[in-house]
């Protein structure tokens, strides 16, 4: 920062006092959501205790929500005139823009049509410039039996900086392209020494994108209120380090809204245990939404249903009985005794074949990946265009 023009710059003992948080400062961001929050808060809204960046009003039948990401905000209620009337103070204030109805946030597009609302990004399969655009599609983003290691001849700096730019893009896009989220997040562990295997296989996906640029997330609009999920590891999958993979995927009704896939922290001794891990996990993930839904004054029907093909895992968790070989999992795995006492969930098994989570744990073959691909509830916009002129 430096002086204004005319301060006498020979006084030490003077200093200049900062009227308003400036951007580039490591306080400007709080600054900037202490006084916004202060603003909705004066307006009634409060603040959920479990998403700092939503606020929320009620009003017997009606409720208002907002969303903030640093200054874009997400404005969306069933009462048109607090909707206006919030817009109107905010541009008092703020002096905002108001981009009407929302198509476009953060690099997401949203498109709206009689099923519901259509979430997709920008494919970046036909902009990158250090892959070969004439190449074909492929059927699945991984090869089936591909396992990565960090063995190999580094890439050069140019070609190891672009590997780094790619998998960045990579990492954004599985916002929507859920499809691609265990290739991504395998590739993602080599960013810091990338080999030439690393950047082909960042390169397959790029194929794999390209033979499918509409797709994206379908948010049905006759959704029931139930919450199920999808639990699955991979035991020891990591050939280096052998630590497991944890996946699932949560739906709200027949709409996939959460999912992961993340190498576990421990090793895991059995499969059983790499599962149970994974329960854990996904357990506290339905707590969560439990919670937001519960803000959004939306009632879920209880208990939320999680699908786990492992047997064993699922008597871990019922069983109370103390056992020798499960004696060294962490307190915090045992969440899943304690949320399953209070009826929070209930744990039925599934077969392998039928495991959506599958695609979040381990490079399958071309015909699972599709017969799978197909339960994860994701759609091409470019062919609903075409059937439907209701997308606005």
């Amino acid at each position: 920062m430096k002086l204004p023009p005319g301060f006498p710059h020979n006084d030490q003992n003077q200093l200049c006092k900062l009227q308003r948080s400036l951007y580039r400062l490591k306080q400007a961001g709080r600054q900037w959501y202490d006084k916004l929050s202060s603003f909705l808060l004066s307006n009634n809204y409060t603040r959920s205790n479990v998403d700092h960046s939503l606020f929320l009003k009620h009003d017997t039948c009606h409720i208002t929500a907002i969303l903030i990401y640093v200054d874009d905000i997400v404005l969306v209620g069933n009462n048109a005139t607090e909707i206006q009337n919030i817009i109107n103070s905010l541009d008092s204030l703020f002096h905002i823009k108001n981009l009407g109805d929302l198509t476009y946030f953060l690099g997401l597009e949203v498109a709206w049509n009689i099923s519901g609302i259509h979430l997709s990004q920008h494919n970046p399969s036909s902009s990158h410039r250090s892959w070969n655009a004439k190449l074909c599609p492929m059927p699945t983003p991984m090869a089936h039996s591909s396992r990565l290691t960090s063995q190999g001849d580094l890439l050069n700096d140019e070609d190891a900086s672009s590997y780094r730019r790619l998998i960045g893009l990579l990492i954004y896009l599985t916002n929507t392209r859920l499809d691609i989220t265990f290739s991504v997040n395998n590739l993602s562990q080599f960013v810091s020494s990338p080999i030439t295997l690393h950047q082909q296989a960042a390169h397959r996906i790029l194929r794999y994108l390209k033979g499918s640029p509409g797709n994206g997330i379908l948010l049905h609009n006759n959704n029931t209120n139930q919450l199920k999920a999808y639990s699955d590891s991979d035991w020891a999958t990591c050939p280096e380090s052998r630590k497991s993979i944890t996946g699932y995927s949560i739906y709200f009704g027949n709409s996939i809204i959460s999912w992961k896939s993340k190498k576990q922290q421990t090793v895991s001794k059995s499969s059983a245990e790499a599962e149970y891990r994974a329960l854990a996990t996904i357990t506290c993930e339905l707590q969560w939404l439990t919670y937001i839904l519960h803000d959004l004054c939306i009632l879920a029907v209880q208990p939320a249903l999680i699908y786990c093909d492992n047997r064993s895992a699922i008597q871990i968790a019922s069983n109370q009985v103390f056992h020798e070989c499960n004696k060294h999992i962490e307190i915090d795995c045992h969440i899943v005794k304690d949320k399953l006492n209070d009826g929070l969930l209930k744990l039925l098994p599934i077969s392998t074949t039928e495991q959506g989570a599958n695609l979040f744990t381990k490079p399958l073959a071309p015909a699972v990946f599709k017969y799978l691909h197909s339960k994860l509830g994701m759609t091409n916009i470019y062919s609903q265009l075409k059937g439907d002129d209701n997308i606005s």
